[in-house]
């Protein structure tokens, strides 16, 4: 009797296996590298109508009933990612042809200008690794007006669709009342999803990305900063813990918030909730509807936001929640009560640095929790706030460029972006993997390992002139340079239209001289990432810049204590022109400045990597077509990265910006256009950006007893004051 019952045991158990493989619930990975000879049927060529399929179209129907969602529910990049699209052309981004007549939401707007606006961009799909729908897909919630009906079909009967394959869908909103699923009513196929609200349960581990949910108000670019303005101590507001929204009577909605009313004590603790939305939520008020109602008149969201120290972020209809967001930004510590919720961008950040991860069934005890949270704890978190806010979480563009590039770790064969530099100033965004992945390469990070710059630095002179004369500023400056103790070698951009001079034309020093003919003689060039430069630290100069050998000297060694900023002599401000509504330059000599121009700088070499691989081609076409203002956009960028002003040295009273003879230069200088070509590129600028990354500042750094009233042979940097 018991060997039968073994015996039907191992039966029922294999029977259950050959079920399970045929049903599609046993999946055999593919190769990372692309398909096999068998499935050779890739999107190259992009043949109308290819399917990339690995299953028989009646076992995929089956496949498709017993998973829900989408058919696709067990893809991984390695299984339904053709990785060999991305080998060829690098990592590329096809948005599809807007189709006549059909409609688009502003946020699916905002979100295709994003993906066409970045360095991802091609207008080729023969050349793109990933595919964006023109359809919009973000609201697929069927009372909404902006569903778009007919989508299946519609996505379907596009030739470059191959199944889904390579293609990202982005989804704000899926499912309908009462039950509010995940579907987003067509199957995805082997699509990845970028998606708000998005379970543990359906989300995919390193296929899909969460997003946040965000409001059609998002702005689509720049965003603003985040509201902690001083970091006070102790970091208590005038609330502990605050909530107000909606409780929902009828359908799928937050046992969370129903039950918010057991904690609420009207004094630091402030949870609120209001009956009052629908057409007929008097029909299905309950008891507490009347009190809670007038309770919830009595005070002000934005007040309650921006002046307490934890915010609860419970489930509404669905996972998300736009008081995310707004936690974030105001500096508020979000408590998250949404069990299965997927965190936006979980694959990289750390949420337990930024948020308190709580659990819905144990309501009762969040206040207490909060309440027992260090104030040196709680300060660490809101700073982190304040940081994912600004990198990732601040613009539709950074939340579309976020999802880009953790794809993009994904696919390229390089090393990934570790996490500190996801969870540290200044984020991935601008930490690019390609230049290096060791944390020390980058001058955001020597503080946090404990090393300094290369105690060198390389000077790269930009030349338009021809050489003439041994009595040129550039001859003065290039042996001034070349004589400093912390001088490798000095770099020649040749950017004349006239030949290079011989050899022998150039001063005898005791550094390398190497000369470098631009190509394409273009201003943006003196900012490209050569080989040729072996140290961390890039001395920028103009041709007619007038230095003295002491000059280079303390500039390098205030540099070196902020590697991260552009440390030099020139100095120029922005200002805000009311009357005509935009953004003015002004070279006036006053206290305030937020640029230091690179005729005469010191930065880090990575900016040049950033610069020539970060900034669109719009930007750096612009400035090489007018030979004016790469000076202002490199400031534009290190700004924008650092969050703070460059730092201005002193210099010698006779220092001069321009050359002294008559030379195409000094008329360009003299020329009225070129301020207004710098006004004009301030607003061009902004306008890319976003917002206005510049940073006034005030301070200015002398040489020890510089100006003081003791002998010059006590002074270190002597020669600054004598000259």
């Amino acid at each position: 009797m018991q060997a039968k019952k073994r015996y039907l045991i191992l039966f029922s158990a294999g029977a259950c296996l050959i079920l399970l493989f045929c049903f599609g619930g046993i999946q055999v990975p593919l190769s990372r590298r692309g398909p096999t000879r068998r499935d050779d049927r890739s999107l190259t060529g992009y043949r109308s109508g290819a399917q990339w399929r690995r299953f028989p179209g009646v076992v995929q129907q089956k496949r498709d009933a017993i998973t829900g969602v989408y058919s696709g529910k067990r893809c991984r990049m390695e299984s339904c990612f053709d990785f060999s699209l991305c080998e060829r052309n690098g990592f590329k981004v096809y948005v599809y042809p807007q189709q006549k007549g059909e409609k688009m939401s502003e946020s699916y707007q905002n979100i295709l200008s994003s993906i066409e606006g970045s360095r991802f961009y091609t207008s080729d799909p023969g050349q793109a690794c990933l595919f964006v729908l023109s359809l919009d897909t973000l609201d697929r919630d069927q009372l909404s007006p902006q569903y778009v009906h007919n989508l299946k079909a519609k996505i379907q009967s596009l030739p470059l669709w191959n199944g889904g394959k390579n293609h990202i869908i982005f989804n704000l909103y899926s499912g309908t009342w009462p039950d509010y699923t995940e579907d987003l009513g067509f199957d995805i196929g082997f699509a990845m999803l970028a998606k708000a609200s998005i379970s543990t349960e359906n989300f995919r581990p390193n296929f899909d990305v969460s997003i946040p949910l965000f409001s059609k108000d998002h702005p689509r670019t720049g965003g603003e900063r985040g509201y902690l303005k001083h970091n006070s101590i102790p970091p208590f507001r005038k609330y502990m813990l605050v909530f107000k929204g909606k409780r929902y009577l009828t359908g799928i909605g937050s046992d969370t918030r129903n039950a918010l009313y057991h904690v609420h004590n009207s004094e630091d603790v402030v949870l609120l909730t209001t009956c009052k939305h629908g057409k007929d939520w008097q029909k299905h008020k309950d008891a507490r509807c009347d009190k809670d109602n007038a309770e919830y008149d009595k005070y002000d969201y934005r007040e309650m936001l921006y002046n307490s120290t934890f915010c609860l972020v419970p489930r509404g209809r669905r996972l998300g929640s736009f008081r995310f967001l707004e936690a974030l930004q105001a500096a508020c510590v979000p408590v998250m009560l949404s069990n299965g919720w997927e965190l936006p961008f979980s694959e990289i950040i750390n949420w337990n640095t930024a948020a308190v991860i709580g659990d819905e069934r144990l309501l009762l005890q969040i206040p207490s929790t909060v309440r027992s949270i260090h104030q040196d704890k709680i300060l660490s978190l809101r700073q982190q706030t304040q940081f994912l806010w600004e990198a990732y979480f601040n613009s539709v563009e950074r939340i579309v460029l976020t999802t880009l590039e953790i794809i993009q770790d994904r696919v390229l064969q390089h090393p990934s972006r570790s996490s500190l530099m996801w969870n540290s100033l200044p984020g991935g965004l601008f930490t690019l993997p390609q230049y290096s992945t060791y944390l020390g390469d980058f001058p955001f990070y020597y503080a946090k390992l404990g090393i300094k710059p290369y105690s060198k630095f390389t000077a790269i002179i930009h030349v338009v002139t021809p050489l003439v004369s041994q009595s040129q500023p550039i001859i003065k400056l290039l042996v001034a340079v070349a004589k400093s103790q912390y001088c490798a070698q000095v770099i020649v951009l040749w950017n004349c239209d006239k030949p290079l001079p011989a050899k022998h034309r150039w001063p005898a020093t005791s550094v390398p001289v190497i000369v470098i003919e631009g190509e394409s003689k273009v201003m943006s060039s003196r900012f490209l990432p050569y080989d040729t430069i072996p140290t961390d630290a890039v001395l920028s100069l103009d041709e007619d810049t007038v230095l003295s050998t002491t000059e280079v000297d303390f500039a390098f060694t205030v540099w070196q204590s902020f590697p991260d900023r552009i440390v030099g002599y020139p100095a120029r401000s922005h200002f805000w022109d009311s009357n005509k509504e935009r953004w003015g330059y002004t070279s006036k000599w006053t206290n305030d400045y937020s640029m230091v121009l690179t005729g005469a700088a010191i930065y880090h070499r990575y900016y040049h990597y950033l610069y020539t691989t970060y900034l669109p081609t719009s930007l750096k076409t612009m400035v090489d077509q007018i030979s004016n203002c790469e000076d202002i956009l490199m400031n534009f960028l290190v700004s924008s990265v650092t969050k703070l002003p460059p730092i201005k040295v002193t210099q010698k009273k006779q220092y001069k910006e321009t050359m002294m003879g008559q030379t195409s230069r000094a008329s360009r200088w003299a020329d009225p256009d070129h301020f207004a070509q710098r006004q004009t590129c301030m607003n061009k600028f902004a306008s890319w950006f976003g917002s206005m990354p510049l940073v006034h500042s005030q301070m200015r750094l002398d040489p020890v007893l510089f100006k003081d009233q003791v002998s010059i042979l006590r002074k270190k940097y002597r020669d600054i004051e004598r000259l």
